[in-house]
């Protein structure tokens, strides 16, 4: 049955090759686990390509694993799952966002997400197997807990959320206007939403994962201006400044402006010098920055805002602001007098 393996293993690697197109390096091995009995083995492979399968295909089927290792820091990701037995369906999960990262999908708390469920091979004759005519699709969730980055992670720790039978073959596509993981305070959850197909035990064959794939939840930003008060009259140079920025998005640009005037949404003011951050991570950081020696940014007196922003894929966003007013020209009040003799 390994001609059958050498079909399923293209679909596998195509998940490798964005993985490896990173700064970093990654390596791409596939792990076949017999089933019943659990003896597996790993195969090294490339981004792309086919192969056969190292074992033969036992009654009870067996389970591949499409996994990458990160090398800096060294950190391993399981990316697809396909089942291989008798008469066992295939499915395909696949995840989509509003971020393009390509190694783990992931997203906002505040942010939508749709989830495809593809299912290919279900029988529906009178005398076909049971397991050969509906799957199962479960939904778990887990909190990373408060900083946690989801690094070394135990799944069997995951709570199930939902669970329903899939008995048709087709497309569906799944919208979730929020993430469910565990948390008070819904913008600041981190966590992870997992979406799994299963197929059914038979006499021969436990209940196998088909396909699973998840999602990785991180918390929306929160920043503050310190140094500079509302309302506070600056007569000659500008103050320090501490910029406080918390749970960055891994893919950002974080940086403050100026603008002549009260608050507005949506005005392109000029950066300040020394404020602009980029971060491209794959998990949420935290910085703190001191800026001064900015005054070159204020061309008159007057009223003038700064603002906070931070750039992701899902947008731009304000953290911060502060209204103040500059009044650098010395104005002199007097009399004029003359004296004759």
């Amino acid at each position: 049955m390994k001609t059958l393996l050498s079909r399923l293993v293209p679909v596998l690697l195509a998940a490798g090759t964005l993985a490896s197109a990173q700064t970093v390096t990654y390596t791409n091995f596939i792990r076949q686990v017999q089933m019943p009995s659990g003896v597996q083995w790993d195969a090294t492979v490339a981004a792309t390509g086919t192969q056969l399968s190292a074992l033969a295909i036992d009654p009870g089927g067996a389970r591949f694993e499409l996994w990458t290792v990160k090398s800096t820091p060294l950190t391993s990701y399981l990316l697809d799952t396909r089942y291989v037995g008798t008469y066992v369906p295939q499915a395909t999960v696949n995840i989509r966002t509003e971020d393009p990262y390509p190694t783990i999908t992931r997203t906002r708390a505040d942010r939508p997400f749709y989830v495809d469920v593809t299912i290919v091979g279900l029988l529906a004759g009178v005398t076909d197997p049971e397991p050969s005519k509906s799957v199962k699709f479960l939904r778990h969730v887990q909190s990373y807990g408060a900083g946690g980055t989801g690094i070394g992670i135990d799944r069997a720790q995951a709570t199930l959320l939902t669970q329903s039978s899939i008995a048709a073959n087709g497309t569906q596509t799944l919208t979730y206007a929020l993430n469910s993981v565990p948390g008070a305070v819904r913008t600041k959850v981190r966590g992870e939403e997992r979406f799994s197909v299963f197929s059914l035990a038979d006499y021969q064959a436990p209940e196998s994962q088909l396909a699973s794939k998840y999602l990785q939840i991180w918390p929306v930003a929160d920043g503050s201006i310190a140094g500079l008060a509302e309302g506070q009259l600056i007569r000659f140079a500008a103050p320090q400044l501490t910029l406080t920025l918390n749970d960055l998005y891994p893919s950002s640009t974080t940086y403050a402006q100026v603008y002549q005037g009260n608050p507005q949404l949506g005005v392109t003011g000029t950066t300040v010098p020394g404020s602009a951050l980029v971060i491209s991570e794959s998990v949420p950081q935290n910085r703190v920055l001191l800026v001064k020696d900015y005054d070159s940014v204020f061309s008159d007196d007057g009223r003038w805002t700064m603002e906070l922003l931070t750039v992701t894929p899902f947008g731009i966003d304000r953290l911060a602001y502060v209204s103040f007013d500059i009044e650098r020209i010395i104005k002199m009040i007097g009399n004029l007098t003359t004296s004759e003799e």
